[in-house]
């Protein structure tokens, strides 16, 4: 069983939108696929409770209670844990000390740059992290390629101490698939797998 870890210091970065689609992209690929929502806005679950009726279904378990482990089927083969906002290393210790890679999202704005490096400090203070032994990756979220501000924002990702490992560009698609129990992965048209594609790197780099 493999786990990944979505977390950020801010909201409204897109952390719920990485963990559903990853979740999404794993069940669809045949994997038996937990999703941990440990954020009490429930987002996640809410999600992946839509998502029952359709086709490669997602088991939503309660992140937010202590024994959410036990809650993890044994024959689970995939887990993405969707950490609550605002939650830094220390509060996200029972997750590090489970989680395969920790994917941090982003979004092009020096507010947002700003508010990643103490978290990422703080991430920085958990032991596997320390000795190497919990990848973290960033990932570039709602971009718009074309903006300087998009630009300029991943010209200091690249310098941050972390691997930048995906640029997800920005669309509405994300909202409306979400409401629906649904992800990027769920189809198959030209436009849709154009955004597929951002997300190529991502998952390669957690296969590594």
């Amino acid at each position: 069983m493999k786990t990944v870890l979505v977390a950020s210091s801010k909201g409204g970065v897109g952390k719920t939108t990485l963990s559903t689609n990853l979740a999404a992209h794993f069940a669809v690929a045949g994997r038996r696929t937990v999703l941990v929502d440990a954020d009490r806005q429930g987002s996640a679950r809410h999600w992946a409770e839509k998502r029952a009726a359709h086709a490669h279904a997602v088991l939503p378990v309660d992140g937010t209670r202590r024994d959410w482990d036990r809650r993890v089927p044994g024959d689970a083969q995939q887990v993405v844990i969707d950490a609550a906002a605002g939650a830094h290393g220390a509060e996200l210790a029972h997750f590090l000390d489970v989680a395969d890679a920790v994917v941090v999202p982003v979004l092009p704005s020096v507010i947002d740059l700003e508010a990643t490096v103490p978290f990422l400090n703080t991430l920085a203070r958990h032991a596997r992290v320390k000795k190497g032994r919990l990848p973290v990756g960033l990932v570039g979220n709602r971009l718009r390629p074309w903006t300087s501000a998009s630009q300029q924002s991943i010209a200091t990702l690249e310098q941050w101490p972390y691997p930048l490992v995906a640029q997800l560009r920005d669309t509405q698609a994300y909202v409306l698939l979400a409401g629906l129990g649904r992800s990027l992965f769920d189809y198959h048209s030209a436009q849709v797998r154009e955004h597929q594609d951002d997300w190529a790197p991502l998952l390669k780099w957690l296969r590594r």
